[in-house]
């Protein structure tokens, strides 16, 4: 048996609980791996509240998983040595990684480098790689390009303004007015607070009518919205938190192009190479994070048993940076 949040039936936060279930085994081409760190998303409340066709309850939540393998099961693809430090971004349709141990398909983990702790490397799957999926392989985001993100002191916001600035853009971002200078140390030139009443004006204002060349929406289909129209002509948007209807853009002006960001979506979508490929980009962040390219967001770390009331805070999406829950084997 081993130590797990459940939640029961599809609710709130409120209604997740400690509980005891089986230890899992791995099938096929997975892993055993010891939870050591979990990072808490906006995606664990939402796929809660509703529950998934897939769960069978009690459902274990937590997708950005860091731990130890303990074990592999049969196959050629389950080649991880027992003992290697793996982070992984999990199929929602899994059991997640809010207990002691989880299991997870071979081909989708990372290895965290020996100067990276487990803490740090569950902070980074979910908004890390969303953030990397939009600016570097969506967005394509070149030196000199203005950009801008909106709902920059989240978790996605927060990434994408280091991606953009590393890729030479110049960022303007929106956040409130509390966390301003905190998204100008990542690198945004210009901070606007998103409750201004001449916000539009103010955002055409920083690139002096010109409009943006990229931009990242982490808010909601309005704001994703908003953003399309401050496009400069042949720019993009990758829309995270809803996606912006083309209808509002008048055909053969600004050309612009939308993308929408789904990570998790190459799991119930895409094949083998597009699950692979998430292991990729994890470790091409990873390396970022161990270079110094990309620093880790502001980590707030918390037990199992808080987990349920730090999912409520990030209900109200308010929380700067990144909320991780250290299991109690953890040795950081």
């Amino acid at each position: 048996m081993m130590r797990a949040l459940l939640l029961d039936r599809p609710g709130p936060p409120s209604s997740l609980h400690l509980g005891e279930v089986p230890r899992p085994e791995p099938g096929i081409g997975e892993v055993l791996v010891r939870v050591d760190a979990v990072g808490l998303n906006p995606v664990d409340y939402q796929i809660a509240s509703g529950g998934h066709p897939s769960w069978t309850y009690p459902h274990i939540p937590g997708l950005d998983i860091a731990g130890v393998v303990q074990g592999t099961g049969d196959g050629p693809d389950a080649r991880m040595p027992a003992g290697t430090r793996v982070v992984w971004h999990q199929d929602l349709r899994r059991p997640g990684g809010l207990a002691d141990f989880v299991t997870a398909p071979a081909d989708v983990l990372a290895v965290v480098p020996p100067r990276i702790g487990m803490t740090v490397a569950a902070s980074l799957p979910c908004a890390g790689m969303t953030a990397y999926q939009a600016v570097v392989r969506r967005l394509r985001v070149r030196r000199g390009q203005s950009a801008l993100v909106q709902g920059a002191a989240g978790g996605v916001g927060g990434f994408a303004v280091q991606l953009l600035t590393a890729a030479g853009a110049r960022v303007t971002a929106t956040a409130s007015p509390s966390n301003h200078a905190y998204v100008g140390g990542l690198g945004a030139t210009t901070v606007l607070d998103y409750r201004r009443a001449d916000l539009d004006a103010a955002l055409r204002a920083a690139t002096a009518g010109r409009g943006f060349d990229a931009v990242v929406d982490a808010v909601s289909p309005a704001s994703a919205a908003q953003g399309l129209l401050l496009l400069h002509h042949g720019g993009g948007l990758a829309s995270v938190a809803g996606r912006a209807s083309l209808d509002a853009v008048e055909p053969f002006g600004i050309a612009p192009s939308l993308h929408e960001i789904a990570l998790g979506a190459a799991y119930t979508h895409g094949d083998d190479g597009d699950r692979a490929d998430l292991a990729g980009m994890l470790t091409e962040l990873l390396r970022l994070v161990d270079e110094g390219t990309l620093n880790p967001l502001p980590i707030e770390t918390v037990r199992l048993a808080d987990a349920p009331d730090s999912l409520a805070r990030l209900a109200g999406r308010h929380v700067r940076g990144k909320i991780v829950v250290r299991m109690g084997q953890s040795r950081e």
